[in-house]
């Protein structure tokens, strides 16, 4: 399977990684101040140092604002964007499809079925702030137990049969959210379950954090050594049993890991489109093939591009939020049909 451009100029992995996470950190600061209520750099620094030094800044309305409301996002943005960056590369090479992202196999839709239960009907509303993540993440891993079992059921999982799956699953759990929205009394609901949906960091808080942080690191650190198995599994079946490769083991660890990454953003986010399709495609095309190399530039690259996108969810038509998912199709879109007319770029992927 070929990603490059034959005889194209790659940028050097290092500088490019030291160039993106200086940027990724100094953004991170920056969009702090933007917002409803514009605040100043230096005001946003001066909380900054103050929380993590151990104290509150100065300012009581600045440290709300930047601590207690804003940070907790702009950390989730980081996250969730990596997370999604990885996840949708890990795919690609498990069906081998330049199409695939990291909701293929209807697990956005699951955790919309979960989330829709609980705005609509009030389901796990004992749990109170939790509820909604909890619902997410229930109908997530249903989804991703169904698929796993029907395809394990007609043979086993090979590429052709996950896509297929994923994608009819996919289109009965949204059809059973509609469903739910258009029997829905309450037009407020029905709002905010269209809004999470396209996803939204406006409900993340610092209680959320760790455990998304530790999920993302533990997948992008175990693919990440599996660089070499995913290289072989990348250039087909046959090729990686040749050199060893548990192909069939394999292709179940990625599943699952892959169901559990996505399955526990989407309970924190929504479902947000384009960055797990996106992002992989433009680290391949700046570093080559290989995924010691396009993991970890396609996380900080991730990270990166949802953090400005958030920015530009709250502020474009402030004080309202734009869906995340809106903002990353308008930007998306273009950059995927830059890539398609691209005449060296090619991924030739194939099912079994």
């Amino acid at each position: 399977m070929s990603h490059d451009r034959p005889g194209g100029r790659r940028v050097p992995t290092v500088p490019l990684l030291v160039t993106l996470v200086v940027a990724t950190v100094v953004s991170a600061v920056v969009s702090l101040a933007f917002g409803s209520e514009p605040l100043s750099v230096s005001g946003v620094v001066d909380v900054l140092r103050a929380r993590l030094a151990g104290g509150r800044g100065s300012d009581p309305t600045y440290d709300t604002i930047v601590w207690e409301l804003r940070a907790p996002r702009v950390v989730m943005a980081v996250v969730v964007g990596a997370g999604l960056s990885i996840a949708g590369a890990c795919m690609q090479t498990l069906v081998r499809n330049p199409l695939a992202d990291p909701y293929l196999l209807g697990v956005s839709s699951g955790a919309g079925v979960g989330a829709t239960l609980v705005i609509v009907l009030g389901v796990l509303s004992g749990l109170g702030v939790w509820a909604l993540s909890a619902g997410a993440l229930g109908g997530a891993l249903l989804a991703t137990a169904l698929v796993f079992g029907i395809s394990m059921a007609q043979g086993g999982i090979t590429p052709l049969r996950l896509v297929l799956t994923g994608v009819v699953m996919s289109a009965a759990f949204s059809s059973i959210s509609s469903f739910l929205v258009f029997f829905s009394a309450d037009p407020r609901a029905t709002q905010s379950v269209l809004f999470w949906l396209l996803g939204s960091l406006s409900g993340s808080v610092w209680d959320q954090i760790l455990p998304s942080v530790l999920v993302v690191v533990l997948a992008t650190a175990l693919l990440v050594a599996l660089h070499s198995w995913l290289d072989a599994l990348a250039a087909g079946a046959e090729v990686a049993s040749a050199l060893g490769v548990p192909v069939r083991g394999l292709r179940i660890a990625l599943f699952v890991l892959v169901s559990v990454l996505v399955g526990v953003l989407v309970a924190v986010s929504g479902g947000i489109g384009f960055v797990g399709l996106v992002v992989p495609h433009l680290a391949r095309i700046l570093v080559g093939a290989r995924h010691r190399v396009v993991l970890p530039v396609a996380a900080v690259g991730g990270a990166l591009f949802m953090l400005w996108v958030d920015v530009a969810a709250r502020t474009i038509v402030a004080p309202q939020e734009i869906p995340l998912s809106v903002v990353t199709g308008l930007v998306g879109a273009p950059v995927f049909l830059l890539l398609l007319g691209r005449r060296h770029y090619t991924y030739a992927g194939g099912g079994e």
